[in-house]
């Protein structure tokens, strides 16, 4: 054994507490580095663990999941899951769960009690209105959907874009009026869509599509012990440490074909992050993409994104009897669809006393101001004397923000060849991108384009 000076033992002392020393204890390297943990982001890194890659996953929450959240009564110890509710009966979606050791069922979809009560989203007065047949009206909406199939895989538009596509919604009904008997039906799918007749068609196609059309008829699929963040919690056990929670990027050093080097806010301090590949996976609006040290290119795109409001929650000290639903419609609106903001559905659950309320926005809110809107509107129903009247103000369960939700642009940029353009950011600057921004906001149908589309292009 070789002896060491005292000097010499010294200036390994100093070296131990120098910023070099440091700057390699506290760096991560792995092969890709995937930023966002809701769906499509914790999918990835599942993939790419069992594809030999190694992976760090970056979420500025507490938890993984995203839009998917789920309530356990401290009590009862039920659950509720009052974000994503179903999943579609694909292949991608059983594999997903068979490996996250996740059991399923197959169901048809539920909206409450049998015979909901019709209110006004926003005064909560009941309205009479009865729901017309949709079945003839949905195989005509089918007939049009089929003709754009690859719309189920992506945003992979015809050339040239065709007019029914760039039409508003609200146009499309009119120029298809046999339709029509299934717009109420399709914007009760499709919460989330703000705007909903002046939308362009794209965007209501891409959110309601054939293969949602096929599950109404057969069936969803949801977890066997109706908990859906089963799925999330055996995914952090298998990313163990992989799995950075509460934390975020704050600056990029560099992005290129060398690879990436990013900062990382963690619970324990500072982190450097360098890896091979970079994957994106959350809303790709200008100000969350701002860490990433943006050229004009990306900017430019991302910059064009528009975005509505969804908000999913949960109250109790209602008064509302057991087993209520209730669907928002509009008196003298076209197709009786209720005007945003406001309250899309009232729904009872499986926990006695506590009710689901789903809101909705053209645009983003604060998330007090909604609050404040979900909680008058108790207060409207039990003057209306849908509810009772109970001491004490509505009580919040849960509250959940899925701002920015449906990310859009104009006809016109649709035209014009956005989607293009932004699918040949795949790959630049050694970064990939998934997510509801690049095909459509739901689950299942972003884990069949991140592992048939995305992830095979990134392993190249």
């Amino acid at each position: 054994m070789f002896s060491q000076s005292p000097n010499a033992l010294l200036v390994l002392g100093l070296l131990s507490h120098s910023p070099f020393a440091q700057c390699k204890q506290n760096t991560i390297i792995r092969d890709v580095a995937i930023i966002g943990g809701g769906a499509s982001g914790t999918f990835s890194a599942v993939r790419l663990l069992d594809q030999g890659k190694s992976v760090v996953l970056i979420e500025k929450e507490s938890i993984l999941g995203g839009h998917t959240n789920t309530y356990l009564d401290p009590l009862t110890k039920q659950t509720v899951d009052y974000g994503v509710e179903v999943f579609h009966n694909q292949q991608v979606v059983k594999d997903f769960f068979a490996h996250l050791n996740v059991s399923w069922i197959i169901t048809k979809p539920s909206f409450g009690a049998s015979a909901p009560k019709y209110l006004d989203g926003n005064t909560a007065e009941q309205v009479n209105y009865t729901s017309p047949d949709p079945t003839a009206a949905l195989i005509e909406y089918a007939t049009q959907l089929s003709k754009y199939r690859q719309l189920e895989l992506g945003f992979f538009l015809p050339d040239p874009i065709p007019d029914d596509l760039l039409l508003p919604f609200g146009e499309f009904l009119s120029k298809y009026p046999d339709i029509g008997n299934a717009t109420f039906t399709i914007f009760r799918f499709g919460q989330g869509l703000g705007d909903f007749l002046e939308q362009p068609t794209l965007y209501v196609f891409k959110n309601f599509g054939l293969d949602v059309v096929q599950d109404i008829a057969s069936g969803f699929l949801v977890t066997t012990n109706q908990n859906n963040y089963e799925i999330y919690d055996q995914a952090t056990r298998i990313l163990g440490p992989d799995a950075l929670l509460s934390s975020c990027v704050v600056s990029t050093h560099h992005r290129d074909n060398s690879g990436v080097q990013l900062d990382v806010e963690t619970p324990t301090g500072r982190r450097i992050v360098r890896a091979k590949k970079l994957l994106v996976a959350i809303p790709q609006k200008l100000e969350n993409m701002s860490p990433f040290a943006l050229d004009d290119r990306e900017s430019g795109l991302f910059g064009e994104f528009m975005n509505t409001g969804y908000y999913t929650s949960l109250l109790n000290n209602t008064g509302l009897p057991a087993n209520f639903s209730s669907w928002s419609v509009g008196a003298n609106t076209s197709y009786h669809l209720p005007k945003l903001p406001g309250v899309y559905t009232v729904t009872s659950t499986a926990i006695e006393g506590i009710f689901d309320f789903k809101y909705g926005s053209p645009h983003a809110l604060p998330d007090d101001y909604v609050r404040g809107e979900i909680a008058s509107y108790v207060k409207k129903m039990q003057a209306n004397g849908i509810a009772e009247k109970v001491p004490g103000e509505p009580e919040f369960v849960r509250f959940s923000s899925h701002t920015p939700f449906e990310l859009t642009v104009s006809q016109e940029q649709i035209a014009n060849g956005f989607y293009e353009e932004l699918y040949a950011l795949q790959g630049y600057r050694n970064t990939w991108y998934t997510g509801a921004a690049f095909h459509t906001q739901d689950s299942s149908m972003l884990w069949n384009f991140t592992d048939s589309t995305v992830l095979p292009a990134l392993l190249k």
